[in-house]
């Protein structure tokens, strides 16, 4: 009988830390871009849809640049690959500052695109890194612990935005001066953990994903077919439907959530995206809870479950009850937890040298939040409680991933 295998080992511990501390940066920066929604429909006069564009950017960028940080990674490896990762993200901050000056909805779109592609390089290379530090066997729990800080940076995003963006701001402030501040700051944080990860001495990696050989036994990265091409697995070809709806359903949730709380239960903004910080605490408890179950339920089981209570929370959000509808958007948040790396995780099993690769496609398929946040804010200009139906149709898909479709083939 084989002992259980480590979470991770000892000499892993603080590259593992440094990666965790990656996923909660984007986090924070992710959810924050949905503070900007509602600041710039109050500061620079965009409607709901019009505002719908800032996902499009962000989530447009990992379209372009997952398949190149691919490349980087599998051609430099993982150090690199958080360097460039960390340095566009830096400079996308640092734009916001002409784009302030110019008051330009257009320039601020620019700097989240450059922004958005330093994160669809950091979570192109940060998946399969985290998955590398320690057994493969225990990759699922690494990747979703990881995550659970990841859901950490969505508490404070909302919470800091609020503070800084929606306080005291009129429906027709043209001040900008606060968004300049903001992203600076956050932009100098980045540099300095780029100077850290810089110095930091990264273990020798026997790398998983390169050849038969390297691999422990039961490792999950292990290639069950190895002559055949990546697109014939069926379960990463899923898995990157599955994490396109994910995204999909991610970002027209999170980008109209206030809009809800001021439209629906007549919040005013600031109230509103305090809210949204409770909001992003259902994710992490999520993660939390979620890690903790797949000791027990399987990953792929797990995923249709929660899968499932998104799609009853949906209906329920939709019909605009008041508190208990506001509740039941909270948990769709919870739900939501655990699927980005869940589907991530599943996706990447057992396929051997193409795993770089597959990190990059499963990556490109957060390119459903580009589109989904429009498609909802043309109903959402008319009834943003409605508008929460559809991200039932994302759920379905993740629901079928997780039911039947996770399985890999020979």
């Amino acid at each position: 009988m084989m002992p259980k295998p480590l979470f991770t080992e000892k000499k892993f511990i603080v590259p593992l830390i440094f990666v965790t501390s990656l996923f909660l940066m984007w986090g924070l920066l992710h959810s924050m871009s949905d503070v900007l929604n509602k600041h710039f429909q109050n500061v620079l006069n965009v409607s709901k849809s019009q505002s719908g564009l800032i996902q499009l950017s962000v989530f447009g960028a990992y379209f372009v640049m997952s398949i190149p940080a691919g490349y980087i990674l599998k051609r430099f490896g993982y150090k690199p690959g958080v360097l460039l990762g960390l340095g566009l993200f830096a400079s996308g901050t640092f734009l916001f500052v002409p784009a302030a000056n110019a008051g330009s909805f257009v320039f601020f779109r620019i700097a989240l695109f450059i922004l958005g592609c330093g994160m669809a390089t950091l979570e192109t290379v940060a998946h399969p890194f985290a998955a590398a530090l320690g057994d493969q066997r225990t990759s699922d729990q690494r990747i979703n612990f990881a995550q659970s800080f990841n859901a950490v940076g969505a508490i404070i995003g909302p919470a800091i935005g609020s503070y800084f963006l929606l306080r005291g701001t009129g429906e027709h402030s043209a001040d900008l001066t606060s968004v300049k501040a903001l992203y600076v700051s956050i932009g100098c944080v980045i540099v300095l953990i780029a100077c850290a990860f810089l110095f930091l001495k990264i273990p020798v990696l026997t790398d998983p994903h390169g050849s038969q050989e390297a691999v422990v036994p039961n490792a999950v990265n292990v290639d069950l077919a190895p002559g055949k091409k990546l697109y014939r697995h069926s379960h990463f070809v899923w898995a990157v439907a599955a994490q396109f709806f994910n995204v999909a359903a991610q970002g027209g949730t999170w980008a109209y959530f206030i809009n809800y709380g001021h439209d629906v239960m007549r919040f005013s903004n600031e109230t509103a995206g305090g809210y949204m910080s409770v909001f992003m605490a259902m994710m992490a408890a999520g993660r939390f809870v979620g890690t903790y179950l797949m000791r027990f339920i399987t990953p792929h089981k797990l995923l249709a479950i929660f899968a499932m209570g998104s799609i009853i929370m949906c209906v329920i959000t939709a019909q605009a009850w008041g508190w208990s509808s506001y509740a039941a958007l909270m948990m769709i948040n919870f739900f939501f937890s655990i699927m980005f790396p869940t589907i991530f995780s599943l996706g990447l099993k057992n396929l051997g040298g193409h795993t770089q690769q597959a990190s990059s496609f499963i990556a490109m398929g957060v390119v459903g939040g580009a589109f989904f946040p429009l498609i909802m804010g043309q109903i959402a200009n008319h009834d943003v409680a409605k508008a929460y139906y559809l991200p039932i149709i994302c759920y379905a898909v993740i629901f079928m991933f997780g039911y039947k479709f996770y399985k890999v083939k020979r």
